[in-house]
């Protein structure tokens, strides 16, 4: 493409593409253009934006030559007027000046096109640093989904930290393309960067995912920075909480001990939508009627509190899921034991136990913690309690709840060359009753392991 002044129309500039004439104001030619501070510049950039009749090529080549510079008033008014192939010249034209101004890129960056997104994944392979910064938003605003990798990359990598933040805005850009099961725990990992800002964000873009309330709740909140935790406290409190049913063993007579009744109620006033207790000893279900008002047409969610895959977790569970369901939809989550953060708070108390312990009960391994089970028979319970022993670095020991059957380990637990012990139990019952003192008190009564809990469920859709 050429242009040239037509010497009968001294106020036409004329261009030629493939021998078709093309024609534009003379007013609005690039070498009209006033200069940065004029007054008149500012009417005049209005007229040029407001045109529909403005030939491109004159102002590309002006660019490209040097002729004038790409002020960002000037690229504002030039922008309706760019198309793809405009943008991929700007963009090279950029990419071949050290000294292009960033802002640049936010303007001529809003085209999606493949040979665009083509023209930005070449210039990332071998850029500088300082210079990758500005294109990885561009990347991201294109939504392709081949781009994930590599923008996972960017932000993973041993990089400066405005090229991760850079990376990262560019997951932000084109949060609908990616694949969830692959962003999720990305995002779950940079919530914990050492870089707070990048970890806030992380913690942002979890809130603006489909079903934001359980992928914030797995994050671990006592590992986040405070500022961190603080704005996922936030974003938690901004999301719509579904009613819980906690379906608990309780004690004979379908009593619920006081443990328990108090985590409800803490959690009904933390949710802002109403919790029940389901006790597998009562003679009968919660009404359900209040709990179907207050979730509005949303499924119940169904919570089974116990800690261990026996015969209440595999065969009851599935009959008493039913039964709700014939009141409407329900949602039902594993049983409590299988959540890994609980594991991790089991970890972590029996961790202190065992530091506190001072190392008591001998070699072979004999100082770990006891962890005191109910006893189960099934492949699945043993396969279980293997995972929990090395998990958690305690020993397993059966304790049956009945006194009597239960003499031989609880005269084994009073011997002073014994290592502490965690009763794996959530609530009071038979068997804490039964243990010696220095064995300490059920789960739900040491504080580590209640808040854990508290703030898992709180953090449930």
């Amino acid at each position: 493409m050429a242009d040239r002044c037509d010497p009968a129309s001294p106020n036409v500039s004329v261009a030629t593409v493939e021998g078709i004439q093309l024609t534009t104001p003379q007013e609005l030619h690039p070498s009209s253009l006033p200069p940065p501070g004029s007054r008149d510049r500012w009417p005049w950039l209005q007229r040029l934006r407001r045109t529909t009749s403005l030939l491109l090529e004159p102002w590309l080549a002006a660019i490209e030559t040097g002729q004038i510079q790409p002020e960002p008033d000037l690229m504002a008014a030039l922008a309706p007027h760019v198309d793809r192939t405009a943008a991929g010249r700007l963009l090279a034209w950029w990419l071949a000046t050290p000294q292009a101004d960033p802002a640049l890129l936010q303007q001529i960056g809003q085209w999606r096109d493949p040979t665009f997104a083509a023209q930005l994944r070449r210039a990332l392979e071998d850029g500088p640093p300082e210079r990758v910064r500005w294109l990885l938003p561009l990347l991201g605003h294109q939504r392709e989904p081949v781009d994930f990798p590599l923008l996972r990359r960017w932000v993973l990598g041993p990089h400066a930290t405005p090229c991760r933040r850079a990376a990262l805005e560019g997951l932000a850009l084109g949060l609908p393309s990616w694949p969830l099961a692959r962003l999720r725990p990305l995002l779950r990992s940079l919530a914990a960067d050492l870089d707070g800002g990048l970890a806030g964000s992380a913690v942002d873009l979890l809130a603006r995912l489909p079903g934001a309330r359980r992928d914030l709740a797995l994050l671990d909140g006592p590992r986040l920075d405070p500022a961190v935790q603080a704005r996922r406290l936030r974003r938690l409190a901004a999301l719509p909480a579904q009613p819980l049913v906690l379906v608990v063993h309780g004690r004979s007579g379908g009593i619920i001990p006081p443990e328990l009744e108090r985590l409800r109620a803490e959690l009904e006033a933390r949710r802002g939508v109403p919790v029940a207790l389901h006790g597998l000893t009562a003679a009968a279900p919660p009404d359900p009627g209040p709990l179907r008002a207050a979730a509005g047409g949303r499924p119940l969610t169904l919570i089974p509190l116990l800690l261990l895959p026996g015969g209440h977790v595999c065969s009851d569970m599935p009959d008493l899921a039913g039964a709700w369901r014939a009141s409407g939809p329900v949602l039902r989550l594993p049983f409590l034991g299988a959540w890994r953060l609980w594991q991790q708070a089991l970890r972590d108390e029996a961790a202190a136990l065992a530091a506190a312990d001072g190392g008591r009960g001998g070699g072979n391994g004999r100082s770990r913690p006891l962890l005191l089970h109910h006893p189960l028979n099934s492949a699945v319970g043993a396969r279980y309690l293997a995972h929990l022993e090395r998990h958690c670095a305690v020993r397993g020991l059966a304790t049956p709840y009945s006194a009597a059957d239960s003499e031989e380990q609880l005269a084994l637990l009073r011997s002073p060359d014994q290592p502490a012990a965690l009763p794996l139990v959530l609530a009071t019952n038979r068997l804490t009753e039964a243990l010696p003192p220095r064995c300490g008190p059920a789960l739900l009564q040491r504080p580590r392991v209640r808040d854990c809990l508290l703030d898992l469920l709180a953090a449930l859709p």
